[in-house]
């Protein structure tokens, strides 16, 4: 019989993790050899220790973000291949993944076909990119190369900038996603400077105008 293709599991969401463990492990081509909660430096110890064939490693990960865990996590266990997922369905973010030495990514929308086929391509040297990020990027393709390029924003800017689009106010969005007031307005400055936009009205029209799908 082959050998089996081991994983670990990094994600903050212990039931996401576990659910992710027992549909990988269903299947007899895999088996799961752990579970980490966070990108500590007790996690990655592990990891370099048990070297596991695939590392599924969400995003939005503390302490360290996963985009900046691939580089550390390929550094320890270069043998390792990096899946990514995420609840982003922004190009950017798989792109920023791939380049810190990921070689697959996902999101939290793909089922387990997609994750299992991530798996197996990665195996062979292949690099996997779910459809879901294939259409938007081909959405993107179609947009004016002159517009502001979102790839720019971090996670928590690309936060509030949904919720900018949603029409909530920095006091709203204070309270949403728990940050103080004068930290979202840290943040609206600087999406303006990343973007190159004037003003909170250009940056509106940006977002309706455009079709990326924020």
């Amino acid at each position: 019989m082959d050998k089996k293709i081991s994983i670990m599991i990094l994600d903050d969401h212990s039931l996401v993790a576990e659910m992710w463990s027992e549909l990988i492990n269903s299947d007899p081509r895999f088996t799961v050899l752990g579970i980490c909660n966070d990108t500590s430096d007790a996690s990655i110890q592990l990891i370099k220790s048990k070297r596991p064939d695939v590392a599924i490693l969400d995003i939005n990960i503390p302490p360290i973000s996963g985009i900046d865990a691939t580089k550390i996590i390929k550094k320890e266990s270069p043998g390792t291949k990096i899946i990514g997922v995420s609840m982003h369905n922004q190009p950017s973010f798989a792109k920023r993944m791939l380049k810190n030495g990921a070689s697959g990514y996902v999101t939290k929308s793909s089922n387990k076909n997609e994750m299992f086929e991530a798996i197996t391509s990665v195996m062979k040297g292949s690099i996997f990119v779910c459809k879901e990020i294939q259409e938007n990027l081909s959405k993107q393709i179609l947009v004016d190369d002159e517009l502001p390029d979102i790839s720019k924003l971090s996670e928590r800017e690309i936060d509030v900038l949904k919720l900018i689009k949603e029409g909530m106010s920095s006091k709203e969005i204070a309270a949403k996603i728990f940050l103080s007031y004068r930290t979202v307005e840290v943040h609206r400055s600087n999406i303006l400077k990343k973007l190159n936009l004037k003003n909170t009205a250009s940056l509106l029209k940006f977002i309706h105008n455009s079709s990326l799908d924020i």
